[in-house]
Protein backbone atom coordinates (compact mmCIF):
# COMPACT_ATOMS: atom_id res chain seq x y z
CA UNK A 1 0.00 0.00 0.00
CA UNK A 2 2.94 2.21 0.56
CA UNK A 3 3.04 2.87 -3.47
CA UNK A 4 0.73 4.92 -6.33
CA UNK A 5 0.63 2.50 -9.39
CA UNK A 6 -3.04 3.40 -10.39
CA UNK A 7 -3.25 7.26 -11.97
CA UNK A 8 -6.67 8.74 -12.76
CA UNK A 9 -6.86 11.16 -15.54
CA UNK A 10 -10.13 12.62 -16.07
CA UNK A 11 -10.27 14.27 -19.78
CA UNK A 12 -13.90 14.46 -20.90
CA UNK A 13 -14.06 17.88 -20.22
CA UNK A 14 -14.98 20.22 -23.30
CA UNK A 15 -12.47 22.67 -23.55
CA UNK A 16 -14.92 25.51 -24.72
CA UNK A 17 -12.20 28.44 -23.44
CA UNK A 18 -10.07 27.13 -26.17
CA UNK A 19 -12.76 27.04 -28.79
CA UNK A 20 -12.26 26.99 -31.97
CA UNK A 21 -9.11 24.90 -31.29
CA UNK A 22 -11.04 22.29 -29.35
CA UNK A 23 -13.94 22.07 -31.59
CA UNK A 24 -12.44 18.90 -32.71
CA UNK A 25 -8.96 17.92 -30.72
CA UNK A 26 -8.93 17.56 -26.96
CA UNK A 27 -7.58 20.47 -24.85
CA UNK A 28 -5.50 18.07 -23.10
CA UNK A 29 -3.99 17.26 -26.78
CA UNK A 30 -2.75 20.79 -26.41
CA UNK A 31 1.02 21.24 -26.95
CA UNK A 32 3.67 22.88 -24.51
CA UNK A 33 6.14 23.63 -27.24
CA UNK A 34 6.63 20.13 -28.76
CA UNK A 35 4.16 17.26 -26.03
CA UNK A 36 0.39 17.80 -25.60
CA UNK A 37 -0.36 18.57 -21.68
CA UNK A 38 -2.10 14.91 -21.37
CA UNK A 39 1.77 13.85 -21.94
CA UNK A 40 3.20 15.87 -19.32
CA UNK A 41 0.64 14.95 -16.98
CA UNK A 42 1.36 11.01 -17.55
CA UNK A 43 4.95 11.59 -17.33
CA UNK A 44 4.69 12.99 -14.14
CA UNK A 45 2.16 10.13 -12.68
CA UNK A 46 4.94 7.19 -14.22
CA UNK A 47 7.75 9.20 -12.25
CA UNK A 48 5.69 8.66 -9.30
CA UNK A 49 5.24 4.88 -9.74
CA UNK A 50 2.29 4.32 -11.63
CA UNK A 51 2.03 1.88 -13.89
CA UNK A 52 -1.69 1.93 -14.86
CA UNK A 53 -2.62 5.11 -16.77
CA UNK A 54 -6.52 5.10 -16.66
CA UNK A 55 -8.20 8.07 -18.65
CA UNK A 56 -12.02 9.17 -18.09
CA UNK A 57 -12.98 10.03 -21.72
CA UNK A 58 -15.53 11.24 -23.21
CA UNK A 59 -16.56 12.73 -26.78
CA UNK A 60 -13.99 13.65 -29.52
CA UNK A 61 -11.18 12.24 -27.21
CA UNK A 62 -10.31 9.34 -29.73
CA UNK A 63 -6.64 11.42 -30.38
CA UNK A 64 -5.53 11.17 -26.47
CA UNK A 65 -5.96 7.11 -26.99
CA UNK A 66 -4.37 7.38 -30.45
CA UNK A 67 -1.46 9.39 -28.68
CA UNK A 68 -0.46 6.67 -26.41
CA UNK A 69 -0.88 3.68 -29.24
CA UNK A 70 1.66 2.12 -31.05
CA UNK A 71 2.85 3.62 -34.51
CA UNK A 72 3.78 1.23 -36.05
CA UNK A 73 4.42 3.18 -39.27
CA UNK A 74 5.31 6.28 -38.30
CA UNK A 75 8.08 4.34 -36.46
CA UNK A 76 9.52 2.17 -38.97
CA UNK A 77 9.61 5.66 -41.05
CA UNK A 78 11.96 7.51 -38.91
CA UNK A 79 14.02 4.17 -38.69
CA UNK A 80 14.44 3.99 -42.17
CA UNK A 81 15.17 8.02 -42.26
CA UNK A 82 17.63 7.33 -39.57
CA UNK A 83 16.31 9.79 -37.39
CA UNK A 84 16.89 7.97 -34.27
CA UNK A 85 16.69 10.79 -31.54
CA UNK A 86 12.93 11.49 -32.98
CA UNK A 87 12.39 7.72 -32.93
CA UNK A 88 13.54 7.01 -29.05
CA UNK A 89 11.45 9.88 -28.41
CA UNK A 90 8.25 8.74 -29.53
CA UNK A 91 8.56 5.20 -27.97
CA UNK A 92 9.16 7.46 -24.62
CA UNK A 93 5.35 8.21 -24.76
CA UNK A 94 4.73 5.02 -23.13
CA UNK A 95 7.04 2.95 -21.58
CA UNK A 96 6.86 -0.64 -21.75
CA UNK A 97 6.45 -1.39 -18.14
CA UNK A 98 3.25 0.82 -18.23
CA UNK A 99 -0.59 0.24 -18.93
CA UNK A 100 -3.08 2.66 -20.65
CA UNK A 101 -6.86 1.75 -19.87
CA UNK A 102 -9.50 4.15 -21.59
CA UNK A 103 -13.28 4.38 -19.75
CA UNK A 104 -15.60 6.62 -21.60
CA UNK A 105 -17.74 9.06 -19.07
CA UNK A 106 -21.80 8.86 -20.70
CA UNK A 107 -22.30 12.41 -19.72
CA UNK A 108 -19.83 15.27 -18.55
CA UNK A 109 -21.24 15.07 -14.72
CA UNK A 110 -18.66 16.95 -12.88
CA UNK A 111 -15.08 15.42 -11.61
CA UNK A 112 -16.56 13.43 -8.90
CA UNK A 113 -18.46 11.81 -11.16
CA UNK A 114 -15.24 11.82 -13.30
CA UNK A 115 -13.20 9.83 -10.79
CA UNK A 116 -16.17 7.52 -9.33
CA UNK A 117 -16.08 5.82 -13.49
CA UNK A 118 -12.62 4.43 -12.56
CA UNK A 119 -13.60 2.50 -9.43
CA UNK A 120 -14.10 -0.31 -11.24
CA UNK A 121 -10.40 -0.68 -12.47
CA UNK A 122 -8.84 0.93 -9.35
CA UNK A 123 -10.70 -1.18 -7.03
CA UNK A 124 -9.53 -1.48 -3.62
CA UNK A 125 -6.39 0.28 -4.25
CA UNK A 126 -5.20 4.61 -3.33
CA UNK A 127 -4.62 6.02 -6.71
CA UNK A 128 -4.12 9.61 -7.85
CA UNK A 129 -6.02 11.93 -9.75
CA UNK A 130 -3.97 14.33 -12.15
CA UNK A 131 -5.89 17.23 -14.07
CA UNK A 132 -3.46 17.82 -17.20
CA UNK A 133 -4.49 21.18 -17.78
CA UNK A 134 -2.64 22.39 -14.19
CA UNK A 135 0.73 22.02 -15.32
CA UNK A 136 3.87 21.83 -12.89
CA UNK A 137 7.40 22.30 -13.53
CA UNK A 138 8.78 20.75 -10.55
CA UNK A 139 11.62 18.84 -9.93
CA UNK A 140 10.96 15.93 -8.29
CA UNK A 141 7.55 16.15 -9.85
CA UNK A 142 4.81 17.59 -7.57
CA UNK A 143 2.91 14.19 -7.75
CA UNK A 144 6.41 11.95 -6.32
CA UNK A 145 6.23 14.76 -3.77
CA UNK A 146 3.02 14.10 -2.81
CA UNK A 147 3.75 10.24 -3.27
CA UNK A 148 6.66 10.33 -0.72
CA UNK A 149 3.79 11.90 1.97
CA UNK A 150 1.69 9.11 1.45
CA UNK A 151 4.23 7.05 1.79
CA UNK A 152 5.09 8.27 5.12
CA UNK A 153 0.97 9.01 6.29
CA UNK A 154 -0.88 5.95 4.86
CA UNK A 155 -3.60 8.85 4.37
CA UNK A 156 -5.19 11.16 1.32
CA UNK A 157 -3.18 14.14 0.25
CA UNK A 158 -4.59 17.71 -1.50
CA UNK A 159 -2.02 18.87 -3.72
CA UNK A 160 -2.66 22.95 -2.49
CA UNK A 161 -1.19 26.39 -3.22
CA UNK A 162 -1.80 29.96 -2.22
CA UNK A 163 -4.32 32.05 -4.77
CA UNK A 164 -5.19 35.87 -4.36
CA UNK A 165 -8.32 36.50 -2.89
CA UNK A 166 -10.22 37.21 -5.93
CA UNK A 167 -9.32 33.74 -7.04
CA UNK A 168 -10.91 31.84 -4.26
CA UNK A 169 -14.26 31.55 -6.15
CA UNK A 170 -12.06 29.38 -9.17
CA UNK A 171 -11.15 26.49 -6.28
CA UNK A 172 -11.77 24.52 -3.99
CA UNK A 173 -10.60 25.87 -0.36
CA UNK A 174 -9.12 23.98 2.24
CA UNK A 175 -9.15 25.23 5.64
CA UNK A 176 -5.91 23.47 7.32
CA UNK A 177 -3.64 23.80 10.57
CA UNK A 178 0.35 23.26 9.98
CA UNK A 179 1.25 20.05 11.41
CA UNK A 180 5.23 19.98 9.54
CA UNK A 181 6.91 22.17 6.60
CA UNK A 182 4.51 23.03 3.81
CA UNK A 183 1.86 19.99 5.15
CA UNK A 184 -1.08 20.40 6.96
CA UNK A 185 -4.42 18.62 8.23
CA UNK A 186 -7.26 19.42 6.77
CA UNK A 187 -10.13 21.07 8.92
CA UNK A 188 -12.86 21.32 5.66
CA UNK A 189 -12.71 22.17 2.16
CA UNK A 190 -15.26 24.12 0.31
CA UNK A 191 -15.75 24.21 -3.98
CA UNK A 192 -15.49 27.74 -5.15
CA UNK A 193 -16.49 30.04 -2.88
CA UNK A 194 -16.67 33.88 -2.39
CA UNK A 195 -13.81 35.96 -1.02
CA UNK A 196 -15.59 37.03 1.41
CA UNK A 197 -17.16 33.20 2.46
CA UNK A 198 -13.38 31.49 1.54
CA UNK A 199 -11.73 30.43 4.51
CA UNK A 200 -8.00 30.42 3.35
CA UNK A 201 -6.48 31.36 0.03
CA UNK A 202 -5.18 27.67 0.13
CA UNK A 203 -6.52 26.27 -3.14
CA UNK A 204 -7.01 22.45 -4.32
CA UNK A 205 -4.94 22.55 -7.94
CA UNK A 206 -5.24 19.38 -9.75
CA UNK A 207 -3.18 16.98 -7.78
CA UNK A 208 -4.48 14.49 -5.81
CA UNK A 209 -3.67 11.44 -3.78
CA UNK A 210 -7.19 9.28 -2.60
CA UNK A 211 -7.84 6.06 -0.75
CA UNK A 212 -10.35 3.92 -2.30
CA UNK A 213 -13.01 4.75 -0.15
CA UNK A 214 -13.61 7.92 -1.37
CA UNK A 215 -15.67 5.59 -4.19
CA UNK A 216 -18.19 4.90 -1.40
CA UNK A 217 -18.61 8.82 -0.06
CA UNK A 218 -18.86 9.75 -3.90
CA UNK A 219 -21.64 7.40 -4.65
CA UNK A 220 -23.79 9.36 -1.95
CA UNK A 221 -23.32 12.75 -2.82
CA UNK A 222 -26.19 14.34 -4.24
CA UNK A 223 -25.62 16.13 -7.81
CA UNK A 224 -25.48 19.94 -7.80
CA UNK A 225 -25.85 22.16 -10.32
CA UNK A 226 -25.77 20.82 -13.56
CA UNK A 227 -26.51 17.41 -12.13
CA UNK A 228 -22.55 17.12 -11.60
CA UNK A 229 -21.18 15.35 -7.96
CA UNK A 230 -18.06 17.27 -6.87
CA UNK A 231 -14.89 15.81 -6.29
CA UNK A 232 -15.14 18.54 -3.60
CA UNK A 233 -18.38 17.02 -1.87
CA UNK A 234 -16.56 13.12 -1.98
CA UNK A 235 -13.48 14.40 -0.12
CA UNK A 236 -15.92 16.61 2.65
CA UNK A 237 -17.57 12.99 3.14
CA UNK A 238 -14.28 11.20 3.30
CA UNK A 239 -12.69 13.95 5.65
CA UNK A 240 -15.54 12.44 8.53
CA UNK A 241 -14.14 8.69 8.36
CA UNK A 242 -10.45 9.12 7.13
CA UNK A 243 -7.33 11.39 8.01
CA UNK A 244 -6.65 13.98 5.20
CA UNK A 245 -3.92 15.94 4.35
CA UNK A 246 -3.03 19.00 2.52
CA UNK A 247 0.37 19.78 1.19
CA UNK A 248 2.02 22.93 -0.45
CA UNK A 249 3.96 20.97 -3.20
CA UNK A 250 7.23 22.77 -4.74
CA UNK A 251 7.37 23.87 -8.33
CA UNK A 252 5.44 26.27 -10.33
CA UNK A 253 2.63 25.86 -12.05
CA UNK A 254 0.36 26.85 -14.82
CA UNK A 255 -3.09 27.04 -15.49
CA UNK A 256 -3.38 26.12 -18.75
CA UNK A 257 -6.92 25.53 -18.60
CA UNK A 258 -6.69 29.25 -19.43
CA UNK A 259 -5.05 31.01 -22.78
CA UNK A 260 -2.84 33.28 -20.65
CA UNK A 261 -1.42 30.47 -18.49
CA UNK A 262 -1.24 27.87 -21.48
CA UNK A 263 1.13 30.94 -23.12
CA UNK A 264 2.97 31.30 -19.94
CA UNK A 265 4.11 27.73 -19.81
CA UNK A 266 4.80 27.40 -23.42
CA UNK A 267 7.47 30.84 -22.77
CA UNK A 268 8.92 29.30 -20.09
CA UNK A 269 8.63 25.89 -21.10
CA UNK A 270 10.48 27.12 -24.37
CA UNK A 271 13.45 29.02 -22.51
CA UNK A 272 14.63 25.72 -21.20
CA UNK A 273 14.14 23.56 -24.41
CA UNK A 274 17.80 22.23 -25.49
CA UNK A 275 16.88 22.71 -28.96
CA UNK A 276 15.41 26.08 -29.08
CA UNK A 277 16.14 27.45 -25.40
CA UNK A 278 19.19 30.28 -26.90
CA UNK A 279 17.63 30.91 -30.20
CA UNK A 280 13.98 31.22 -28.96
CA UNK A 281 15.58 33.89 -25.59
CA UNK A 282 16.99 36.09 -28.33
CA UNK A 283 14.09 36.51 -30.38
CA UNK A 284 11.91 37.47 -26.93
CA UNK A 285 15.23 40.39 -26.25
CA UNK A 286 14.66 41.98 -29.64
CA UNK A 287 11.25 41.64 -29.43
CA UNK A 288 11.45 43.97 -26.51
CA UNK A 289 13.24 46.30 -28.46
Amino acid sequence: MNKITKAVFPVAGLGTRFLPATKASPKEMLPIVDKPLIQYAAEEAIAAGATELIFITGRNKRSIEDHFDNASELEASLEASGKKEMLEALKAILPSHVSCIFIRQPKALGLGHAVLCAKPVVGNAPFSVILADDLIDADPSAMQQMADIYARKQCSVLGVEDVLPSETASYGIVDAFKIEENLLQLKSIIEKPKPEDAPSTLAVVGRYILTPRIFDCLEKVKPGKGGEIQLTDGISDLMRVENILAYRFTGKRFDCGSKLGFMKANVEFALKHPEIAQDFSEYLINLKK
